[in-house]
């Protein structure tokens, strides 16, 4: 199974957050990823890297169905 790089920016911001930061996003973080910082896979800059791009990811698919929502309410309301 292929391991998938961070990218180079949420590598930077990773390694920006402070060490309260970095407990919370570890909290937050799949078991996958864990493992893999377990196993000596990743380093654990590069799993909170990984953790940040897939919280990114996620949230801008949320935005996106929060509009889609909020969009199709509108329409109601017009009927």
């Amino acid at each position: 199974m292929k391991i998938r790089t961070p990218n180079k920016v949420y590598l930077k911001a990773a390694e920006d957050l402070t060490t309260d930061q970095q407990d919370r996003l570890l909290c937050r973080m799949r078991g996958k990823l864990t493992r893999r910082i377990e196993d000596k896979k990743l380093n654990t800059i590069e799993a909170l890297a990984i953790q940040l791009e897939v919280e990114d990811a996620e949230l801008a698919e949320w935005r996106e169905k929060m509009s889609e929502i909020k969009e199709k309410e509108k329409s109601k309301k017009r009927d």
